[in-house]
């Protein structure tokens, strides 16, 4: 039979073990709150520069050109070339005549960032504009400035047209999408914060390498 006392215990650590599950879901849910606030509603305008564009997970409609140097467009399609990206944006030849890399290995957000890094390091680039959806942004950022903590990162959020045409909510695909990047941001965050720091291509830590 259960003591008084240990009853009382067992109650006090499910009153504080539910309290602490309140506490949780609610920072979740404010977090959620300020993430969906943060996305455009409408396309902003790139007024800057930098060394590099990086276009992630392909998508020639989303290529900011003579904003750089150089364009990095990572995980490309393995059928896509830029003779394919160029004819959709015949007023791009020039940059894509010389000054286009297409990257076909990366299959996610991080590999992108890798790959990226790779790719800034190689160019000696101090700056880079970065292009990928308004809702992927936070992700993609996080990832890149945690494999790139010294490289000066500019977003430039591409926003669909039917987060133009109508709030994220009303639609049961985009919300999906968006509550579903919410939770891979946050998986994102935790699991940086539990690496040491940056990781190589093989998993390895890049050695010298700090987080911002």
């Amino acid at each position: 039979m259960i003591s008084l006392k240990a009853a009382v215990r067992t109650r006090r650590i499910r009153c504080i073990a539910g309290k602490l599950l309140l506490l949780c879901a609610c920072a979740v849910a404010l977090g959620f709150g300020f993430f969906v606030w943060r996305l455009p509603e409408s396309q902003v305008a790139l007024d800057r520069t930098a060394d590099g564009i990086v276009v992630l997970t392909g998508g020639s409609s989303r290529v900011a050109a003579k904003r750089g140097k150089r364009l990095l467009i990572s995980g490309v399609n393995p059928g896509t070339t830029t003779t394919d990206i160029a004819y959709q944006n015949p007023h791009y030849d020039p940059l894509f005549a010389c000054c286009v890399d297409l990257d076909y290995s990366a299959v996610n957000t991080l590999g992108n960032a890798l790959q990226a890094r790779l790719w800034a390091t190689d160019h000696r680039f101090q700056s880079l504009i970065i292009v990928t959806s308004a809702y992927h942004m936070p992700r993609a950022l996080a990832e890149l400035s945690h494999q790139l903590p010294d490289i000066a990162l500019i977003p430039y959020p591409v926003v669909s047209d039917r987060l133009r045409a109508e709030p994220w909510w009303s639609d049961a695909d985009t919300a999906r999408v968006v509550v579903s990047e919410y939770f891979k941001f946050l998986f994102a965050e935790m699991r940086m914060r539990l690496e040491p720091g940056p990781v190589d291509i093989d998993g390895s830590r890049v050695s010298g390498a700090r987080r911002s």
